[in-house]
């Protein structure tokens, strides 16, 4: 087999492979004698019907099998004796093939680019003081009290106020024409809660218990939606029921009942201690990502177009999906698709950079996970999932989404470690709100 490797780009490679007659010959030979096994020729026996009638039958078949694995074969050689990271699909070009002549053929592909890390150990960043107020761990308080707030029926009226939570029926029509998703039965909705378009919350307000009537809403044009965006729509409601929310008095007993804590006193010190955690663990996040910057900073290369085009169609179809299940805000409209994604591409381009060469770190440092180390993360990711746990284990069954996982931990477990050796400066700064 010949072979010549040319350097395309530093993250490009040209292929070109050169297989003597007799390798060609062999593989044709092998592919006939497994076609005459699996095949049934009337007035043969299994495994004896001669070639040449196989390749008058198959011959077109065979041929592009044995081009495929011919293929496959040597390239996987190549990549693998002179150590190429392949990133993205080979494109190939092939000669003709005959049974009794030399094949050739050329790949073009990208691959991972060989850089060589350094200066990545002390690195220098700033840690913002900060602390967490009283204020924020009143606020801490009332959000658990409002995650064990009940509701209960409203006696005393009949007409809907703003904070109102009322159980609804609804059917919308566009021109007198019922649309997909226009219907819900028993719907609970908070008046002002934000969970809807507001208009439609708003026009809520003031309809009366147990009467159907008609309010009007028209959508934003840049709704996510494009079948409701700028469109007037006519729903027919009919409130259920109409409930308040009550809140649990803060004392010692919601401290046992819902805190797990014996009084107040130590629920108030246990929502500070994990107020301080958080603010902790988003201090070191914010710390890593200075030292990322730092170390792309430090490393002038270019990223495999490939890697960051997959990077960047997984982050466009993460906001597609949180641009579907939000409302779109009036005051500040959506950017085009084409602004996104160009937003995106950079940030696209960033992460691939960092993740190459955290790779290259955790080499260089001999940071490594056992199979042990994947099957806990898998665990605990299964233990979090709650009912869809054992979905979560089949995904990660498969060798290639344990391989991904193995790679986050590496990342992960990497950048703790630069984070250890970092050189870490306190700085002040006006303190921020922490949520729990």
């Amino acid at each position: 087999m010949k072979i010549d490797v040319d350097e395309l780009s530093p993250v490009q490679r040209k292929v070109r492979v050169e297989l003597p007659a007799e390798t060609v010959s062999h593989q044709f030979s092998r592919a006939y004698q497994d076609l005459a096994q699996r095949v049934r020729i009337k007035g043969f026996r299994a495994g004896k019907a001669p070639r040449t009638l196989l390749r008058g039958i198959y011959g077109e078949e065979i041929k592009g099998q044995v081009r495929s694995q011919l293929v496959e074969d040597s390239l996987g050689e190549v990549i693998k004796e002179r150590g190429l990271q392949i990133v993205s699909r080979p494109e190939i070009e092939a000669n003709d093939l005959a049974e009794d002549r030399e094949f050739s053929f050329s790949a073009v592909f990208e691959i991972k680019p060989d850089v060589d890390v350094k200066d990545y150990l002390g690195i220098g960043v700033e840690r913002v003081k900060l602390a967490i107020s009283d204020s924020e761990v009143d606020a801490g308080l009332q959000r658990l009290r409002e995650s064990h707030a009940r509701l209960e029926p409203i006696d005393d009226r009949d007409i809907v106020r703003p904070g109102d939570f009322v159980s609804l029926d609804f059917e919308g029509s566009i021109e007198g024409k019922p649309f997909a998703g226009g219907k819900g039965e028993n719907y609970l909705l908070e008046i002002g809660g934000g969970r809807t378009l507001p208009q439609f919350e708003n026009a809520l307000v003031g309809l009366k218990l147990g009467t159907r009537e008609t309010i009007n809403v028209t959508y934003p044009q840049d709704y996510a939606n494009r079948e409701l965006a700028g469109k007037a729509v006519d729903f027919s409601v009919i409130i259920r029921e109409l409930k308040k929310k009550v809140l649990p008095d803060l004392d010692d007993d919601f401290a046992k009942d819902y805190g797990e804590c014996g009084s107040l006193e130590e629920l108030t010190a246990n929502v500070r201690t994990r107020l301080e955690q958080e603010l902790t663990q988003i201090q070191d996040e914010q710390l890593k990502e200075q030292i990322i910057t730092r170390i792309i900073s430090n490393h002038s290369f270019t990223p495999p177009p490939a890697m960051v085009e997959r990077q960047t169609r997984y982050l466009m179809e993460r906001y597609q999906n949180r641009s579907s299940e939000q409302p779109a805000s009036e005051s500040q409209p959506a950017p085009s698709m084409e602004e996104t994604r160009k937003a995106l591409e950079e940030r696209a381009k960033r992460q691939v950079q960092a993740t190459l060469l955290v790779e290259k770190i955790a080499q260089k440092e001999n940071i490594e996970v056992s199979e042990k180390d994947v099957q806990e993360r898998v665990d605990a990711l299964a233990r979090a999932s709650g009912d869809k746990a054992k979905s979560v284990r089949e995904f990660y069954s498969r060798a290639d989404a344990r391989e991904e996982l193995r790679a986050q931990i590496v990342f992960d477990r990497t950048l703790n470690f630069l984070l250890e050796k970092a050189s870490v400066k306190e700085v002040d700064s006006k303190p921020v709100k922490v949520d729990e």
